[in-house]
């Protein structure tokens, strides 16, 4: 009788070996899957990366410097929203549109110039505040369009005055959820609301 119980206990041990080599083996199996699957998707967001990196960049720099006209017209400093929209200006000839695909090109041929046209009127205009702005709610609806067609790299926040315009309204890009107005400035800075995030 214990021979028999032995006999079972050692079966008993020896199928719980192989069942655990079996399954570590399979375990070992998955996890080189994944190794595998995670460097071809890997390879895979370098190269897509690496192909926009010039739109991506010369975006990146017409936002930023956008905010930072953004910024300054809530301030109500006309001089420095004139200074960042030169280098907006210079930042938009950075745009690597050979790379574009043919819906991209079309896109940013037509917003491109409008964009340009605006941004220089800001630039040209340092000491007329009201002027500024009314070229910054036509920037405001293109870098829109812009960012929707070739992304942010960053979150943004479409916000909207009710009150701009004689109550017609106006939207603007954001980089955060707090409402600083850079239609009515230091006077009505909170007025408006966030109407979209975009990420």
């Amino acid at each position: 009788m214990k021979n028999i119980i032995i006999s079972i206990a050692i079966t008993a041990t020896t199928l719980l070996a192989c069942n655990n080599g079996v399954k570590n083996g399979e375990e070992n199996k998955k996890d080189d899957t994944i190794k595998v699957d995670n460097s071809i998707m890997k390879d895979t967001a370098t190269l897509i990366n690496n192909t926009n990196t010039k739109v991506d960049g010369a975006m990146q720099e017409m936002i930023s410097q956008y905010l930072k006209i953004k910024n300054a017209l809530s301030n109500d400093n006309g001089k420095e929203a004139a200074n960042a929209a030169n280098t907006f200006v210079t930042s938009m000839d950075k745009m690597e549109t050979t790379s574009l695909t043919g819906d991209e090109k079309k896109a940013w041929d037509d917003l491109s110039d409008d964009a340009k046209e605006m941004a220089e009127h800001i630039a040209k205009n340092a000491g007329k505040l009201e002027h500024q702005r009314e070229h910054f709610d036509m920037l405001s609806n293109d870098m829109y369009d812009m960012v929707k067609a070739f992304g942010a790299g960053q979150p943004l926040y479409k916000e909207f005055c009710p009150m701009y315009n004689d109550n017609k309204g106006a939207i603007w890009l954001s980089e955060t959820k707090e409402i600083k107005n850079p239609y009515l400035g230091t006077k009505m800075l909170t007025c408006g609301s966030v109407k979209e995030e975009i990420n």
